[in-house]
């Protein structure tokens, strides 16, 4: 690094250590470009002043440092700008999941105490509904068009001054987990923890170059992996993003070439769906700029791994984390050694495979995986006291999943605890179902589930969604059937199968198997 070079960095720090990192970009390089949407574009300079008059609009209805900011917001410039200003004005910002239903939102916007709610107009009905739910608000901002009893953001950004803040205080984000099992739960931490081993990980392998590199966003950036990886990281780091307001595989491909996208973050159903599109669509676009492509939230199929890898080259990287932390890595070269494996602990993180008991179990032996409380300290849920405890195990939590160790510290995935099969006692772990039929082409997506069984407490159903342009049919079925036993163990066979139009995942890849099953429990006091 040359001693230019060194300097520029320490003064980024300077910035970044008062929340003012998209300050410094502003003043180092003001017309380059932060944000690319179908909406607008802004330049660093433009999105700098647009933060400040934020911070201005919410002093005004008097939030200070603490206070807590909600936001239900779309994929837009706006989004960017809360973030921004809320970095900078010591808010607690807490972006929240728009597939939720009004109540589910107005729970968040109540429970994480917010004083101030900015929503999106494309969500009214359930922004107004959920703001009916909050008495703790001061003040309702609408973006992008006009909402019942909402101020317009624009509106009130226009009458405050845009120079930088003379008072910045660094703010933080409490966000809510996807709630696969349950009721969503605010991840709180006091205050930001510096970087942990996994983000500086990340951030090294990204090697961002400021002015040269663009990121794409692909996912929802209410989810922590969106935020963090696909858009404070590269913006941070002065590189610019483009954001997808809807995920789509060709338009993804597009806007890589067209925008020579660097880095990008996304999850195995994506992979699957882009490999999916027929070679002649693939080979229109040029994809050759990219150089970090990340994936985590769900297991990959071993074969969607390894035909990404093909065409995209040793590019493609791994990590398994969660909102609460994680520090599990794997580059190409190190998965194609390993296929399956989500990586093992970066030094100085250190993970264990538990027992029912508590106990370290051995090698190959699956059980819940518990990561010991990170450097960065630990996390509470958010007034969840019982929740938080029943994270911990002493100074060890999990997330809820299970998955075994190889005896080269490599990590595999098998699923969540909530969501294991049990069959005449023995455990059956849906994921390893999922992975095997997905390999069939007339499979597009599939959930396994265990259904009430009289004599063995559960069964092995699996749920299929085919593939476009196949029907369902008997035909269909015993195929599914047939290639179920030639490549699963007797145990782990689906006894039958069912089709869906669509199955439910979250936007982060990850299957929510309880509405799967929901259906299949009805008029059960219990589900096993």
């Amino acid at each position: 690094m040359s001693e230019s070079e060194a300097k520029l960095r320490q003064t980024a720090e300077e910035w970044a250590a008062k929340g003012m990192i998209l300050g410094f970009w502003a003043e180092t390089a003001p017309e380059r470009l932060a944000i690319v949407s179908k909406s607008a574009q802004l330049t660093y300079g433009e999105l700098n002043r647009r933060a400040n008059q934020l911070v201005r609009a919410l002093r005004r209805q008097g939030l200070k440092a603490g206070d807590a900011v909600a936001l239900l917001c779309s994929n837009r410039p706006e989004f960017v700008e809360v973030c921004a200003a809320a970095a900078r004005a010591g808010f607690r910002l807490t972006p929240i999941n728009w597939h939720l239903t009004g109540p589910e939102v107005g729970y968040i916007v109540d429970n994480c105490e917010a004083r101030a709610f900015i929503a999106d107009a494309r969500f009214a009905g359930n922004a107004v509904e959920a703001s009916a739910m909050a008495p703790g608000l001061e003040t309702k901002l609408s973006v992008g068009g006009p909402m019942s009893g909402f101020r317009s953001y624009d509106e009130a950004l226009a009458v405050e001054a845009d120079e930088n803040i003379d008072d910045p205080s660094p703010g933080t984000q409490m966000l809510y987990t996807s709630g696969t099992t349950g009721h969503p739960k605010g991840v709180y931490r006091a205050k930001t923890p510096p970087p942990s081993l996994l983000v500086k990980k990340l951030q090294e392998t990204a090697a961002f170059s400021p002015g040269q590199d663009m990121s794409l966003v692909t996912g929802p950036l209410y989810h922590a992996a969106p935020l963090a990886l696909n858009l404070s990281f590269p913006l941070n780091a002065g590189v610019g993003v483009v954001l997808m307001d809807k995920w789509d595989a060709e338009e993804t491909l597009r806007l890589v070439a067209e925008y020579k996208i660097t880095h990008t973050h996304v999850v195995p159903t994506m992979l699957h769906r882009m490999l999916s599109l027929p070679e002649t669509v693939r080979a229109k676009y040029d994809l050759s700029s990219l150089r970090w492509v990340l994936h985590g939230a769900a297991p990959c199929p071993v074969h969607v791994k390894e035909d990404t890898i093909k065409w995209l080259g040793p590019v493609v990287y791994e990590y398994y984390a969660a909102t609460e932390g994680g520090g599990i890595f794997a580059d190409a070269h190190e998965w194609l050694s390993k296929p399956g494996t989500v990586g093992r602990a970066l030094e100085g993180v250190v993970v264990e495979v538990h027992d029912d008991e508590g106990k370290p179990v051995a090698a190959g032996e699956i059980g819940t995986i518990y990561f010991k409380a990170p450097e960065t300290g630990r996390f509470e849920y958010f007034k969840a006291p019982e929740k938080t405890e029943g994270a911990y195990r002493g100074d060890y939590y999990t997330m809820g999943d299970m998955g075994f160790m190889d005896a080269d510290g490599f990590l595999f995935l098998t699923g969540r605890s909530a969501e294991v099969i049990i069959s005449g006692g023995v455990n059956i772990y849906p994921a390893e179902v999922d992975q095997e039929l997905l390999r069939h082409p007339a499979v597009a997506d599939v959930a396994t589930i265990g259904v009430p069984n009289d004599e063995w407490g559960e069964e092995v159903k699996a749920v299929v969604q085919l593939a476009d342009g196949i029907a369902p049919s008997e035909e269909i079925r015993a195929d599914l059937m047939q290639f179920a036993a030639d490549h699963l163990p007797g145990y782990k066979r689906p006894r039958s199968i069912d089709f869906a139009t669509d199955l439910p995942r979250l936007p982060t890849g990850k299957i929510v198997r309880r509405q799967v099953r929901e259906p299949y429990w009805e008029g059960r006091t219990k589900q096993i």
